[in-house]
């Protein structure tokens, strides 16, 4: 059924409010480049926090889960839920280092922990790395999804599907930069989250409710077990036990992925660098991984299942069954008169929220971290905050042509996690052990692209399959390239690190001053400082916090979805569970600056 034009006229006020929001902070983000890129640092926790949820919540999120939800069963969506322990690691042992770093990059972290020319070489290469390659594929992917929902819900062209996209978007994201992301990002995220509750309401109450829903799905994938369950059933011809163990046992920490940072980084860390105290910062990436892996996907897995039973095998899209696009196919048929046009202004912001911050973050490495640093390093604020403006745009028609190239959301996924395999580790160690240097951190990236390229080219390329769904032999191989990555590559890092030269005492006390990471792996340092024999900020309970962290994250996911599915009891405890674990830790955390220097 096309869209009525009271559904028209709801999308239309949808991008008004963004506009307005966008105007409304023009004058403040173009103060200068902190105003621009980290909202001159005065972002409150909940600010940042929901600005990272609604990031992450893209245009392709809700039909790639429906995708997953559809094939596999609710434990499909372990292909992302293991990352929880690598965000919470980010929470309490990495969010107070990054704010107090003060710096305006992620990148620019390699001039103040490293030094010499492998540390400038470092920043430029990572800078141009993360804002070209990899943030356009990002970009690049979720185009296909909001162009795939345009497609389908309008009958627009992907020539005037992308137009429009880039007409919203850039308006607000190029004229006011991160305090107009933010605000809208917040905005959007409501938006986002009622469009979607609406929609698994009236996808349940097509199927005959919850009970015939959890009924329809068993008999589709042969037991309530195999749709229904939380954890991947014992034996599964999907998922491999190989993958699986290394899916919670390795990736988590071994791989680096947008969002999912070992250590943070990315727009993760640009919205730590945004909050206006470390207490915020910590707080923010709580709510974030809270919010992110517990609370928002449950509306999408319950469309996901209605869609097994509404559209077995999925829709037809370009001639082929398409499962992902159920999803946008049950907002069309199930949404009545105004409804339609509220989902489509929440695929709208999903898209927006997205593209917006990778637009504002890549943007920060290009002017920040290459044109700044190595161009024209005495230009105006004015002129820098200009310069922004242009790399914004630029970035948004470059992602735009890589995007017309790109046939699977899948596959581009699978792509760069498999080359940022190996890295993790040294993203990891390089806050807590001197002995780290610049090149320790260039040969892990070198040795993990290579040798997980190589590797799928010699055991077998899941790429070249038309088939963008995930299935068990391309898990098993996913884990294989994993493991032989992460282990060549580690050898290769740790190799390089004993075979070139330490840092200097200048720099490594430079940078120990500015952070104080504390820990076993700077006692020489901390002790020569006269600071003595510091523990990591926070103690051993930053340790504590993040098993009871990652408890908490799981408890609060599981117990909500038990309470989804009509399992009352099972799921008022586990939430029980998860609100303590919660109080207790916001209790016991210790936030604070970096205490000064001893004289």
């Amino acid at each position: 059924m096309p869209l009525a034009p009271l559904d028209w006229a709801i999308v239309a006020l949808y991008f008004v409010l963004s506009l307005g929001i966008g105007l409304a902070f023009m004058k403040k983000g173009g103060e200068s480049l902190e105003e621009y890129f980290v909202a001159g640092r005065k972002a409150p926790w909940w600010l940042a926090g929901a600005a990272m949820i609604a990031t992450t919540f893209a245009a392709d999120t809700p039909l790639v889960v429906t995708g997953l939800v559809a094939t596999y069963g609710i434990a499909g969506n372990w292909l992302w839920w293991n990352f929880v322990m690598s965000g919470t690691l980010t929470v309490f042992l990495y969010a107070r280092l990054w704010h107090r770093a003060n710096v305006l990059t992620d990148v620019e972290f390699a001039e103040i922990r490293y030094g010499g020319a492998p540390a400038t070489f470092l920043r430029g290469f990572r800078a141009l790395y993360l804002a070209l390659p990899i943030n356009l594929i990002i970009m690049g992917w979720v185009h296909l999804a909001m162009v795939k929902i345009l497609t389908l819900t309008t009958g627009l062209s992907p020539v005037w599907a992308v137009g429009v996209c880039f007409v919203a978007v850039t308006l607000y994201a190029t004229a006011s930069g991160m305090w107009a992301v933010l605000w809208t990002d917040f905005v959007q995220l409501i938006l986002m989250m009622t469009a979607v509750i609406a929609l698994a309401v009236f996808a349940v109450k097509k199927v005959g409710g919850m009970a015939a829903l959890k009924a329809g799905v068993a008999a589709k994938f042969g037991s309530e077990e195999a749709a229904l369950s939380f954890l991947p059933p014992a034996g599964s011809a999907w998922m491999p036990l190989m993958a699986v163990l290394v899916f919670l046992g390795v990736q988590w920490w071994a791989a680096w992925y947008p969002g999912s940072e070992p250590g943070g980084g990315g727009y993760v860390a640009q919205r730590i660098f945004s909050s206006k105290s470390e207490r915020d910062g910590v707080l923010s990436t709580l709510f974030f991984n809270v919010g992110h892996y517990a609370f928002r996907p449950w509306p999408w897995i319950v469309t996901g299942l209605a869609t097994v039973i509404l559209y077995p095998g999925g829709v037809l899209v370009n001639g082929k069954m398409d499962k992902e696009a159920a999803y946008v196919q049950a907002m069309l048929d199930l949404m009545p008169l105004g409804w339609k046009g509220f989902m489509l202004a929440g695929f709208a912001a999903a898209y927006m929220s997205t593209i917006a911050t990778h637009l504002n973050w890549g943007a920060s490495y290009l002017v920040g971290d290459v044109y700044k640093r190595f161009l024209n390093r005495d230009a105006t604020d004015r002129h820098y905050v200009n310069v922004s403006r242009l790399a914004t745009i630029f970035l948004f028609i470059a992602s735009a042509i890589v995007s017309s190239y790109m046939d699977s959301i899948a596959r581009a996924w699978q792509f760069l996690l498999a080359i940022g395999s190996g890295t993790g580790l040294v993203l990891i160690l390089r806050w807590y052990w001197w002995r780290i240097n610049a090149w320790s951190e260039i040969s892990a990236m070198v040795a993990s692209a290579v040798v997980s390229l190589s590797a799928f080219q010699l055991i077998k390329n899941p790429y070249a399959s038309t088939d963008a769904r995930f299935g068990a032999e391309e898990f098993r191989i996913q884990a294989l390239v994993m493991l032989v990555t992460v282990g060549v590559s580690t050898v290769v890092w740790v190799a390089t690190t004993f075979l070139t030269q330490p840092e200097s005492p200048a720099v490594l006390e430079s940078f120990y001053r500015r952070v104080r990471p504390g820990g076993p792996g700077w006692r020489t340092i901390s002790t020569r400082l006269g600071f003595g024999s510091e523990s990591i900020p926070g103690g051993a309970m930053s340790f504590l916090s993040w098993g009871l962290g990652i408890a908490l994250v799981y408890t609060a996911l599981f117990g909500i979805g038990k309470l989804v599915l009509g399992a009352t009891l099972p799921g008022l405890a586990l939430c029980a569970v998860a609100i303590g674990l919660f109080t207790f830790i916001v209790r016991s955390l210790k936030f604070g600056d970096a205490p000064a220097p001893k004289p």
